[in-house]
């Protein structure tokens, strides 16, 4: 998970929201990692996990993962579990909830035993705070950024 955080760590310094994840198979032997590149890549599927697994299908010459242990410093969106599902990944280990968009039992809970063909065994939490804190920072600074909204203005009417 130390990796995954420092790969979120790149995620934020390119602009990008802090996740990180890595896959590591059954030697410990890391073989895919990835962090958010959505803006970046201007690619809406190029979340942490999904560029992560990417990385270890080409490694690897294979879109199948069986044995591994994927790290994700946020629970996964509905799009990369499913993606981790079809990869084979035997077991997942998520650092903090996600309360908008978790579907591991945050916002939906799609890791169910027996709910699809494929199951991987699920543990979350893992270093939740240090995960979490750096997505609070991360958003905190944002909204510090923006500019700040106007209560008087009223909406223009667009130009034919």
């Amino acid at each position: 998970m130390a990796l995954a955080l420092a790969l979120a760590n790149q995620a934020q310094q390119q602009g990008e929201v802090p996740v990180g994840a890595v896959l590591v198979n059954s030697n410990g032997q890391v073989i895919g990692q990835g962090y958010n590149q959505v803006i970046s890549n201007c690619d809406p599927s190029a979340h942490a996990e999904m560029v992560a697994l990417r990385d270890a299908a080409k490694y690897l010459g294979n879109y199948r993962t069986p044995d591994t242990t994927l790290y994700v410093t946020l629970e996964p969106c509905a799009m990369c579990l499913g993606a981790i599902f079809h990869a084979r990944v035997a077991r997942l280990v998520f650092g903090a909830h996600d309360p908008k968009t978790g579907a591991c039992g945050s916002k939906l809970n799609l890791a169910e035993p027996g709910l699809i063909n494929h199951h991987t065994t699920v543990h979350g939490g893992v270093l939740a705070s240090s995960c979490g804190d750096l997505l609070t920072q991360f958003f905190q600074k944002k909204r510090r950024q923006a500019p700040p909204v106007s209560t008087t203005d009223t909406p223009q009417e667009p130009s034919p």
